[in-house]
């Protein structure tokens, strides 16, 4: 191992132990005991959504299929679901870095290994991987579900260009399963499932509409229809419940102006200082968001960039949701590696000017934000204390990661044909080939 490496696997190895000292002192699974607590009310007859966790009153807000998936576990105690969960949600996590990161690794004709021991420890400092932990959430499990339909569309885009450069060629000898694990087949699938298990995972399916990846999202819209009338089944009447009244209960999770809320919905109603947002103005303004960040999405498809596609519906859709606390927001995590790439891509290629520092820097930031998470240095509560109460900078530091979703999709850049530059190969002909691929931002 070379002395460089040495450092860079300490570095990772230090931020593993600060990331786990931060967790062990800040973090009850409070999300794993009120979902346990209602599944269990829920089991021995009572209704899934009137469960009211003592102290907070928060309740059970996933559609009824995110409870039949919980109820085998409601037996277990709240502190072994819990880092039963921390565990699934860190090889979760794992999976999709070692996905994200293997390709960029490849190019760079870096170590795969080395290059997620230092990414990892990283990505558990950062404020959705923090709280989705902490908190005993499910998003990374979600996040690697939708990362796995990214996975399974690569593969089909290569096993048609395979198709098409031998057309008749000779079939290798392989099994069925195989032969449909390596076709991408499968792909719409992880989306479905995040569909059915919590709803914003359905703009995938809009995105895949829109850029005509159509069997995908049939796939993904068979999934999810399946999870739902499965569970419409098995559980009519709390289905009937959820889709029929608590959906539209918004208020069940909060009030929308709390700093945690980094949604355009919180960002309006702070500015605003008030709890909830003004309706007309966030209508219009997340549907130019939704349009701005589709239409982005569809173009990084077009040239090639998968993984820019699906980190701009996802952070798109932590913009739009009406609520989008910071654990939703597991994309920041992709949208820094792209980030690094672009820069040093730039680098590599001998561009003149400030591109490549430029692109590092905002790099730099996007990660330092994702990990400080400023908002929680200025908490402010209505009516008690306004959110201008420390004055404008006190307003930027509580919507730092709201703006930050703001400006990402507006300006996240993607990566001309990344997707088909993905193998393992030297690093001096990466070098060459990267002066004649340009990055589109």
């Amino acid at each position: 191992m070379r002395p460089r490496h040495w450092w860079l696997t300490g570095a990772g190895v230090l931020l593993a132990v600060i990331a786990g000292v931060a967790f062990v002192h800040h973090y009850t699974f409070v999300d794993t005991r009120i979902y346990l607590g209602a599944v269990r009310l829920w089991i021995s007859g009572g209704g899934l959504y009137a469960y009211a966790a003592p102290g907070s009153g928060l309740g059970f807000t996933y559609p009824p299929f995110a409870a039949l998936v919980m109820a085998p576990f409601a037996w277990l105690p709240d502190e072994v679901m819990g880092w039963g969960s921390l565990l699934v949600s860190v090889a979760a996590l794992t999976l999709v870095l070692t996905v994200v990161l293997r390709p960029v690794a490849d190019r760079y004709g870096w170590s795969r290994g080395r290059t997620l021991a230092v990414a990892l420890p990283v990505a558990l400092l950062t404020e959705p991987v923090r709280q989705t932990l902490g908190m005993g959430q499910v998003d990374l499990v979600l996040f690697a579900l939708i990362t796995a339909d990214l996975v399974a569309l690569r593969r089909a885009a290569r096993a048609g260009d395979r198709v098409t450069a031998a057309p008749g060629g000779p079939r290798t000898a392989e099994s069925a399963v195989r032969r449909r694990w390596n076709s991408g087949s499968w792909a719409g699938v992880g989306i479905g499932l995040a569909a059915a298990f919590k709803l914003t995972p359905a703009l995938f399916i809009v995105y895949l509409l829109v850029t005509g990846q159509h069997r995908a999202a049939r796939t993904a819209i068979i999934t999810a229809a399946a999870a739902t009338v499965t569970t419409a089944l098995l559980v009519p009447r709390t289905t009937v419940q959820f889709f029929g009244a608590t959906l539209w209960q918004t208020d069940r999770v909060g009030r929308t102006d709390v700093s945690e809320n980094q949604s355009l919905a919180g960002l309006l109603a702070r500015l605003t200082d008030t709890p909830h947002q003004p309706a007309a103005l966030w209508t219009a303004v997340a549907l130019a968001a939704l349009i701005v960040g589709l239409a982005r999405a569809r173009q990084a498809h077009l040239n090639g960039d998968q993984l820019a596609a699906f980190t701009l519906v996802g952070l798109t859709a932590g913009l739009v949701s009406p609520v989008s606390w910071t654990h939703h927001l597991t994309f920041l995590l992709p949208a820094v590696v792209i980030l690094l790439d672009t820069a040093w891509h730039r680098r590599l290629a001998g561009e003149a000017g400030r591109a490549a520092e430029v692109r590092l820097a905002a790099a730099s930031v996007v990660l330092v934000l994702t990990i400080a998470s400023p908002f929680w240095f200025v908490l402010h509560r209505l009516p008690a204390t306004s959110h201008y109460a420390d004055g404008w900078p006190g307003v930027v530091a509580e919507n730092a990661i709201a703006l930050l979703l703001v400006v990402l999709v507006i300006a996240l850049p993607h990566r001309l044909g990344t997707d088909l530059r993905s193998r393992r190969s030297p690093a001096r002909p990466v070098r060459a080939q990267l002066i004649d691929a340009r990055d589109r931002g």
